[in-house]
């Protein structure tokens, strides 16, 4: 096979859907709360708001969640991801991750439902469904409220999301995030203005295209007074005539490079 030919190796069936965002999940009631990190999830439904969470049943949060029908996706940052690995590997059968990493509990109004004051964005969430799909459950859920961190508010109204810090998980890895490459629907937008750019530009060496045809002559515009204009002057000197020499364009006219017009007469033979 060719060196400049790409190369793939096939493995064996399994999920290599990255990087995936890191989230750590609150649970609980009015007297408890515990935080399971979890990467199987994301949105399932626009409208109405559907969103996921995948978990082992040997997991602690498990019957929690089961038991009380409503969870919180809490995103993740730079300043969380220690907290954010903690909550993975840790069991809330053993101790109170809240206070072994210094996390503040919130609690939806509704609900009751534990959340994490630190996080930028709280997702509240009620589950509709619970799939038993294999290792993993799929808990399907409605969103009930979203909690943002005021301080990204801009003057404008607008919440400044990329501007957390926020963090990703791929294969095995925790990333930083927050470079922008592009806005949504950019490469139509960049074809558009292209295309635009091109129509603009000279066709050939000393030809203009039809968006760059220069003016006609109109009313309104100066015009020098019983001169002929270089094409003018050029014909006549095609017939053995000698062509006068150029003068310096007077104020109010148009010089040649500007681009000439025909003289009076033939704007008066235009009137008539």
């Amino acid at each position: 096979m060719s060196k400049n030919k790409l190369q793939k190796t096939k493995w064996k069936a399994g999920n290599m859907i990255y990087p995936l965002p890191a989230v750590m999940v609150s649970c609980g009631d009015e007297e408890s709360a515990n935080i399971v990190t979890v990467a199987w999830t994301g949105t399932i439904c626009t409208n109405p708001p559907m969103t996921y969470i995948s978990l082992r049943p040997s997991r602690y949060s498990y019957d929690i969640i089961k038991r009380t029908g409503v969870f919180v996706i809490n995103l993740t940052t730079e300043a969380l991801v220690r907290a954010t690995d903690f909550c993975g590997v840790k069991s809330g059968r053993d101790l109170d991750k809240f206070a072994e990493m210094g996390l503040t509990i919130e609690r939806d109004e509704e609900t009751q439902c534990p959340m994490i004051l630190e996080s930028p964005v709280s997702i509240v969430c009620e589950t509709v469904e619970i799939k038993e799909l294999g290792s993993h459950h799929m808990f399907i859920a409605n969103v009930k409220s979203v909690y943002v961190d005021e301080r990204y508010m801009n003057e404008k109204g607008k919440f400044e999301l990329n501007h957390t810090g926020l963090i990703a998980y791929s294969h095995g890895s925790y990333l930083r995030t927050g470079e922008e490459l592009g806005t949504f629907g950019y490469s139509i937008s960049k074809k558009k203005k292209a295309a635009d750019s091109a129509k603009s530009k000279p066709t050939q060496k000393g030809k203009t295209s039809s968006a760059q045809k220069k003016p006609t002559a109109k009313k309104d515009q100066f015009v020098s007074k019983g001169k002929t204009s270089s094409d003018e002057s050029s014909h006549k000197a095609g017939k053995g005539q000698k062509p006068k020499a150029k003068r310096s364009p007077k104020k109010g006219y148009r010089s040649e490079k500007a681009g000439s017009f025909k003289g009076n007469k033939t704007l008066k033979n235009k009137k008539k």
